[in-house]
């Protein structure tokens, strides 16, 4: 059992029989009555984000979670496999835990977030950038570059994302991955 003295950014913690991680804390202190925690909590199962206020000296519950580094190999009907980088051992992991699955590519290196009581795993998180190459996309018309209008593009993966008038295929281009959106063009 820890308090709110505790808490910080990245603490996994037990709160409404789900496990969830601070994401932002402020601890207050008003100039009338109680100091409080005020708290953006986010769910490793569900990855809701919900706000919550705990007032000062509150207990809560940790978790203790462990990363580990795990490749990706392949999907099938049976779910996506990974394989992990010191023991080698495989694992499978259902579609919902997994933030962005269509930009998956074959070797990727992601982290899995294990809980350590069960050794459960409970979330995935991707790298905040991928390069990726561009399979499918309408040519840009010349002359059309006035406006920040963009097009639809496919990349390896088969994932469809918005991608500017000269963008054209073959290029490889870096991708955010919380928000499966365009940043630029990468260098070959």
């Amino acid at each position: 059992m820890a308090s709110t003295s505790d808490i910080k950014n990245g603490l996994c913690i037990k709160y409404s029989h789900d496990i969830y991680s601070v994401v932002e804390f402020q601890h207050v202190k008003p100039g009338k009555g109680n100091a409080f925690v005020r708290t953006k909590l986010k769910s490793l199962t569900s990855g809701k984000v919900v706000d919550n206020t705990f007032p000062a000296g509150h207990r809560i519950e940790t978790v203790r979670v462990e990363r580990r580094n795990f490749q990706y190999l392949y999907n099938d009907d049976m779910g996506y496999h990974f394989m992990d980088e010191e023991s080698f051992e495989q694992i499978r992991l259902e579609k919902s835990i997994i933030p962005s699955p269509d930009l998956l590519k074959e070797g990727a290196g992601v982290e899995v977030l294990f809980n350590s009581d069960d050794n459960s795993p409970l979330t995935m998180e991707m790298p905040q950038y991928i390069v990726l190459e561009i399979t499918y996309t309408e040519p840009g018309i010349k002359g059309d570059t006035a406006t920040n209008a963009m097009k639809p593009a496919t990349v390896e993966t088969g994932a469809e994302i918005r991608v500017p008038l000269f963008i054209n295929e073959g290029d490889l281009i870096k991708i955010e991955t919380a928000t499966s959106s365009y940043v630029e063009r990468a260098k070959q």
